[in-house]
């Protein structure tokens, strides 16, 4: 097997040339994404379609960084705020609906344990999986092989290393379940306040 076709079955593998040659396509992408006018929403929103393997309506704020770029397939509606890092020798597949503030970072990289194993150049890349209607808070890191739910807020500064079930709210490091997601949250805004009346008329009358 060559290391890219090693890579993509998510076994050990080395960023020989021809690895490294996906990677500096990916680059260039990136050097333009984040080198645009942040004005220019037009020719962002193009860029990352043309950098990402899967998106529809996706947008990010510059800078934004990752590996690949083709095995990020993100779903309707993706953001992602300033300064997200994703990792993806793996396959990174997110949801619609899915928001990330800034400095989140999902990887998919890894390394073996072992010194002298470690030392060989060998690496691996294990998938992240995340749902529907996810919001990943600021400073957020989801490590490699970790699959989060829909319907799932993580709070700011977690550390994701397992699973996390569908709705729910998820924190700390490493992050644990907190409660589950009611319908008594539905008018919720920032801890015990309310979203006040105007706005949730005009929310009211955008889902029916």
């Amino acid at each position: 097997m060559t290391n890219r076709e090693r890579r993509d079955a998510g076994l050990a593998y080395i960023a020989d040339e021809d690895v490294f040659a996906q990677m500096l396509a990916c680059r260039r992408i990136l050097q333009k994404l984040n080198f645009m006018d942040r004005c220019d929403i037009t020719g962002i929103s193009e860029t990352v379609k043309e950098l990402f393997g899967k998106s529809e309506g996706a947008f990010v704020n510059p800078p934004f960084y990752c590996d690949y770029g083709k095995h990020i397939e993100v779903g309707k509606n993706f953001f992602a705020n300033y300064n997200c890092t994703l990792l993806d020798v793996a396959k990174i597949r997110i949801g619609d609906n899915c928001q990330m503030a800034p400095n989140v970072a999902i990887y998919t990289a890894g390394h073996p344990v072992y010194p002298a194993t470690r030392d060989s150049g060998y690496e691996y890349g294990k998938e992240v999986t995340i749902g529907d209607h996810v919001w990943l808070g600021g400073s957020t890191v989801v490590c490699p092989g970790v699959h989060i739910g829909s319907n799932v807020v993580i709070g700011a500064g977690s550390v994701v290393t397992k699973d996390i079930p569908d709705w729910c709210i998820a924190a700390g490091n490493p992050c644990r379940v907190i409660r589950k997601i009611t319908d008594a949250d539905k008018r919720k805004l920032f801890r015990d306040e309310e979203i006040d009346e105007e706005a949730w008329n005009n929310i009211l009358a955008s889902v029916q």
